[in-house]
């Protein structure tokens, strides 16, 4: 996962995979971005889970507060010993 804000190129849009997108499409879910399945990107919940597809026009990046709340969520379901 990335540490930092991350801009998305606009030579090259596709953002590196493990980086931190928010959709906007799904009342602002945080997911770790995994590929590109054909005109879709494919984003995973932080905390593990089944992964969704989502337009790039639904995409931006994850603000530094918005990639904290995701791993922070993360780390807790972990520390309660739920498998991710």
């Amino acid at each position: 996962m990335c540490s930092e804000n991350v801009r998305l190129n606009a030579s090259d849009p596709t953002p590196a995979p493990g980086t931190l997108l928010v959709d906007t499409s799904r009342a602002d879910r945080v997911g770790e971005f995994r590929g590109v399945a054909g005109p879709y990107w494919s984003l995973r919940p932080v905390g593990g889970g089944a992964e969704w597809e989502v337009e790039p026009r639904h995409v931006r990046p994850a603000i530094l507060i918005e990639q904290l709340r995701a791993r922070t969520a993360r780390l807790n379901a972990r520390s309660r010993g739920e498998v991710l």
